[in-house]
């Protein structure tokens, strides 16, 4: 599957929540996620979206482990099961 119908699916399961996944693009920070997610109950995610054949390149690595440094919610989702599972988790309380 490609990577946007991953990102498509993605951000229709997103707005079922109740949510939004803002299209992110930094271009002074290359390797950003692609998508942050607001959540009703205050939560917000950075979520890369990879297809299953892809890679994070370098700079999205190191973009990760700063998120992660920082304590922020970060995830690399790479399928529609990895996005299932994920909206499963996330879901608000």
């Amino acid at each position: 599957m490609l990577e946007k119908d991953i990102e498509k699916y993605f951000v229709k399961e997103v707005k079922k929540l109740e949510g939004v996944a803002y299209k992110f693009r930094s271009p002074s920070n290359v390797g950003v996620c692609d998508r942050v997610v607001c959540l009703p109950c205050g939560e917000i995610w950075f979520v890369e979206i990879k297809q299953a054949k892809g890679r994070l390149s370098t700079l999205q690595q190191l973009h990760a482990q700063e998120l992660i440094r920082l304590g922020a919610n970060y995830a690399c989702l790479w399928s529609i099961e990895d996005v299932d599972k994920f909206i499963k988790e996330i879901k608000c309380k």
